[in-house]
């Protein structure tokens, strides 16, 4: 076993018996701890930027893209919004405890299936620092116990960060040990962490494609697959042609670098020719580049459409762009749609538009998604659209929790039943 191997099974140790400590600790307690965490960031900004800094500037020597940059910056305000985010978290209703069914059974057994916490939850993630505080007060919340391993490029900014919530926890009621981070910064300690099967209940991986699926692949921990995100929209021959343009302007380019933006536009070929026109009239004002089949470069041509249009190859059918970008396919059939829908989805979020009950019902019914929208933006698989409030992420699996993972989702069950010198 190597050192950083021990190093890492040291601290799921630590996490474990800061677990068990926390698990029974009342909503009180572990809302006072939140509410100390997020003072405890706005009152030490300065560190944390300062160590951002350093890794604002490594990122820039190394040739990093200034959206990337962009996302790894922390500023006053930016921690700000983030301990508000915490407080927010503090507001949620704690699911510990939280009884899911039961009842008396005939032979006078009381049985309940309450929530418990999963325990020891890594999480594995990219880029942005803001999660480590996302991550953390959602542990907390749901009672799980934290280890985080982010990205070498803010390794300096999760350090602070770390040090600051354990400094705020040392004065509450909730073990330190319950937020911990990592040890190491290259793939080994990674690679440790997935490897710690009976220390770590669960792993989730936050970030793009690549990530989740070598999580996926290497861990023996089980893991909970989230945030990649290739959603489609379908315009149905029935559509509402407004509707369609609105959602699939909105789906697109709304906010495109995250999970829950259409990567690919399929239309019904009944209204291909009064639509694509529209829509890539309306893509060019948000600055979308098109990537179509023979159908839609085509129709684009014969209306000198302003819109970038490039061809479609497959790998674009594939493709998560995360960007302004859009596949566009003209299809025969809503079953033309869902073939295509099945073959390349990632399982994420798919959206229809139309105005013919039959066929939402029947697209509803056929499409294997985490989250289907009728006439809505697949902008809105969301934690916080939802109601949920804050979310650790967006699992695209079917096991345990599937769609937005709010606070409910950061937990188990088991069942109590109480009897009164019951013996079978």
């Amino acid at each position: 076993m190597s050192d950083i191997e021990r190093e890492v099974r040291a601290v799921a140790e630590r996490a474990g018996d800061a677990a068990a400590d926390l698990a029974p600790l009342s909503r009180a307690v572990k809302d006072a701890a939140l509410e100390a965490i997020a003072e405890a960031l706005v009152k030490r900004a300065d560190e944390i930027t300062d160590a951002n800094a350093r890794d604002v500037a490594r990122a820039r020597e190394d040739g990093t893209s200034e959206a990337m940059v962009d996302r790894l910056t922390l500023t006053p305000a930016r921690i700000g919004a983030i301990a508000d985010a915490v407080r927010e978290i503090v507001e949620l209703p704690d699911p510990v405890g939280e009884s899911v069914r039961g009842g008396v059974l005939p032979n006078g057994l009381d049985l309940r299936q309450i929530r418990v916490p999963l325990g020891v939850v890594g999480i594995i993630y990219e880029g942005r620092p803001n999660v480590t505080v996302d991550a953390a007060a959602l542990c907390l919340k749901s009672g799980n116990a934290a280890l985080l391993r982010g990205s070498s490029s803010a390794y300096d900014s999760n350090t602070a960060i770390v040090a600051v919530i354990r400094d705020a926890l040392a004065g509450t009621g909730v073990p330190v040990d319950a937020v911990q981070l990592v040890p190491g910064r290259t793939r080994e300690s990674s690679q440790a962490l997935m490897r710690a099967r009976g220390l770590v209940d669960v792993l989730i991986p936050r970030g793009g494609g690549s990530l989740i699926q070598a999580v996926v692949r290497d861990s023996t921990v089980p893991v909970i697959e989230t945030g990649e995100g290739l959603c489609h929209v379908y315009v149905d021959a029935a559509a509402d042609l407004d509707k369609a343009v609105a959602i699939t302007v909105n789906a697109k380019a709304q906010r495109c670098s995250v999970c829950n933006s259409a990567e690919t536009l399929l239309v019904h070929e009944a209204v291909a020719e009064a639509f694509v026109p529209r829509v890539l009239a309306a893509l060019a004002d948000a600055d979308v580049t098109v990537h179509g089949d023979d159908r839609v470069r085509a129709i684009a041509a014969a209306h000198s459409s302003p819109a970038t249009v490039v061809g479609a190859t497959e790998e674009d059918w594939a493709a998560e762009y995360l960007s302004l970008d859009l596949a566009v396919r003209v299809v025969p059939t809503v079953d033309d749609a869902l073939a295509h829908i099945r073959r390349y989805s990632t399982r994420h979020t798919e959206a229809i538009v139309t105005d013919s009950l039959p066929t939402s019902r029947y697209f509803v019914s056929r499409v294997d998604a985490a989250a289907v929208m009728v006439n809505a933006s697949t902008r809105f698989t969301d934690g916080g659209e939802f109601g949920f409030g804050a979310e650790i992420g967006i699992s695209t699996q079917k096991l345990h929790a599937r769609g937005p993972m709010g606070l409910a989702e950061m937990t188990s069950t088991k069942y109590v039943v109480t009897g009164d010198g019951h013996v079978r």
